[in-house]
This record gives structure tokens, sequence and C-alpha cells, in this order.
């Protein structure tokens, strides 16, 4: 069963907070949740991108705007 979506905002944080902060989110999920993640760290988007290798999640949608960026992370299977 898939939850509601999550919205969690980490627009003003640098990598490697950002991805610090969406893994700690992610572990405390359950399987198939969705999580909204708004980020504007350009930086961030090839950290998220290795991150969703690494831990068991996809990127259901990935959304660039001018100063941010907005991921949609699908968690697969718990570790």
């Amino acid at each position: 069963m898939t939850k509601k979506n999550q919205e969690i905002d980490l627009r003003g944080l640098k990598c490697p907070i950002v991805v610090l902060k969406i893994a700690k989110e992610i572990k405390k999920a359950k399987v198939g949740e969705i999580f909204k993640f708004l980020v504007d760290d350009p930086k961030a988007e090839n950290d998220i991108e290795e991150l969703a290798k690494n831990i068991n999640i996809r990127i259901l949608e990935k959304k660039k705007f001018i100063k941010q960026q907005m991921y949609y992370l699908f968690v697969l299977k718990k570790n």
C-alpha cells in the first residue's frame, strides 16, 4: 500500500547534508512510500542519483526549475 506523498523542503542546505537528510527519511520509511524533496543545491543532482542506486529507491520524477529541483522518490524495499 502506498502512503500519501510526504513533502520535505531541503532548500538552503548544501550537499552532503541534502543527501544525508534524504537517506535519514528513507531509512524511516515503509516500502511503497513516496517522498517529494525540494532542493536548491545544483550539486545535489548527481548525489541524489548516486544515492538512489545505492539504497533501494527509485527516482519517479525529477523536475528542474530556475533555482531549485524537485524529486519524487519511491521506496522499493528495505535492506
